[in-house]
């Protein structure tokens, strides 16, 4: 089966991001920042030429693909398995109000345990499988072409973890910045890391801190 490319893309900056609150499911748009970010990601790779453009669903991420799809013109289509994960009853929160209300659930949640399930949420090893099977379905039903996924720092972080042979339990050291822009290669189930974290078209920006939770 022939090599499918991949460009994987973070969606632009919202609220909760700025204020470091996690979203996970919660469906919130992009504030003004992140859409100048997006529009300056779409003409960073309006030469491209993707084949298709697969987004989330959720609004971050699809407000940042219509922005690439006006400048390449490539159909683009939802896909609810590009979702984040899904915190459950801690949608909505900071780590430091999580903290301070249950030691106990903050604990858990910062233990990286993999089979630990916010209550009404998705476990990391839960979430994996739905990532990876969904990048799986999607880059073999487009061998040997150019598509690009939109999507949320926790699914780029687990494209990262597959491809560099990195366990959940591991801390993150890479940077998922939005609308940061990341490239892979998939073939036979297995992705090659080709390059990581590109921000150029974001150098005129002020710099602000990458949030992990989106």
């Amino acid at each position: 089966m022939a090599a499918t490319r991949l460009t994987l893309i973070r969606h632009g900056e919202t609220d909760w991001n700025h204020s470091a609150r996690i979203q996970g499911h919660t469906d919130i748009p992009l504030n003004a920042r992140g859409r100048q970010q997006a529009g300056r990601m779409a003409q960073a790779l309006a030469d491209s030429a993707p084949d298709v453009i697969y987004s989330s669903d959720l609004q971050r991420a699809w407000q940042t693909a219509q922005a690439l799809q006006e400048t390449t013109s490539a159909p683009l289509l939802p896909n609810a398995d590009l979702r984040e994960r899904c915190f459950g009853v801690l949608q909505g929160q900071t780590i430091e109000q999580i903290c301070a209300q249950d030691a106990t659930l903050a604990k858990a949640f910062k233990s990286r345990d993999a089979a630990y399930r916010p209550p009404g949420g998705e476990s990391m090893q839960m979430f994996r499988d739905r990532v990876l099977h969904a990048v799986d379905q999607l880059a073999a039903r487009h061998a040997g072409q150019h598509i690009v996924l939109v999507a949320h720092g926790g699914v780029l972080d687990i494209l990262y973890r597959h491809a560099a042979g990195l366990d959940l339990q591991v801390s993150r050291s890479w940077v998922i910045e939005n609308t940061s822009i990341h490239r892979m290669l998939w073939a036979a189930g297995t992705l090659t890391l080709l390059a990581w974290g590109d921000v150029a078209h974001l150098d005129a920006l002020a710099e602000t801190a990458p949030q992990h939770y989106v």
